[in-house]
């Protein structure tokens, strides 16, 4: 598919940057889940967990600490499961192991089950189709297994992000539409933004996250909705909650993140 090539080509530009942020963080102590992940996991000792769109393998790594038996990372890049590597090896995390896939080709070629899924912040919009994603993810559990998901929310996702700060809500994403938007730049969050590349995402609504996971034989455990974001949209502040910004404006008006515990309706 052409759109995830060159998605494949344009993350592979920031994966040396996103190495040395991400080993930064770690060596200061300011890599960590935000709150509602931290909480919402709980104790995951003893756990074979599956990360999928690992990235740079920070966040693989972090599940590895937190005590899971072993945690596997998962990235469409080439480039970037280099660095995952490259990364644990520099903190001395042995838990973990990496591999390249397309997250719509893996059940093709991956028969391994794990007691948990886990994916966040920011990877659903890089995946075409709902329904070959739910399918994977329950290819990938065994029969007590569950996944969990917080990443941005689709309602969040329609609004024009430059005029958040101003309180003006204007539609800019369709929330049913199904043909990808297209960038010519990538990063920004861990990584200065780079141009001269064609980047690809998709929008998702509620209800295809929710159907496609019931449709692959999954049992939804919660749906939870937060007013925090986790990257800057633009002005935003602090929250008193790790990890996450907020407007002040909207404790109460809608939402920008969700979670989502799904488990294996065996």
């Amino acid at each position: 598919m052409k759109e995830i090539e060159s998605n494949k080509h344009s993350w592979s530009q920031i994966s040396e940057d996103h190495y040395y942020a991400f080993k930064a963080r770690f060596k200061e102590g300011t890599q960590f889940f935000n709150y509602y992940i931290k909480r919402e996991l709980g104790d995951i000792t003893g756990k074979d967990i599956i990360h999928l769109q690992c990235n740079t393998g920070a966040d693989t790594i972090l599940l590895a600490q937190m005590g899971a038996e072993h945690v596997t990372g998962v990235d469409l890049v080439p480039e970037n499961i280099y660095y995952a590597k490259k990364l644990a090896s520099d903190l001395n995390v042995t838990n973990v192991d990496f591999f390249e896939s397309d997250i719509m080709t893996l059940s093709q070629k991956y028969n391994k089950k794990h007691d948990m899924v886990f994916t966040s912040e920011g990877a659903l919009v890089w995946l075409p189709d709902m329904e070959v994603w739910a399918k994977t993810v329950r290819s990938l559990l065994n029969d007590t297994g569950y996944l969990y998901v917080f990443d941005s929310h689709p309602f969040f996702l329609m609004l024009d992000e430059e005029k958040l700060d101003k309180q003006i809500y204007d539609i800019k994403y369709p929330y049913f539409k199904k043909t990808p938007d297209f960038d010519t730049t990538i990063g920004g969050y861990a990584s200065e933004r780079k141009g001269g590349v064609e980047s690809y995402c998709w929008m998702f609504t509620v209800s295809d996250i929710i159907n496609s996971l019931i449709r692959a034989g999954m049992r939804i455990d919660f749906f939870n909705e937060f007013t925090e974001n986790f990257y800057d949209v633009g002005n935003m502040k602090k929250s008193d909650k790790e990890g996450l910004l907020i407007y002040e404006y909207n404790r109460d008006k809608y939402p920008m993140s969700f979670s989502l515990k799904a488990s294996v309706n065996a």
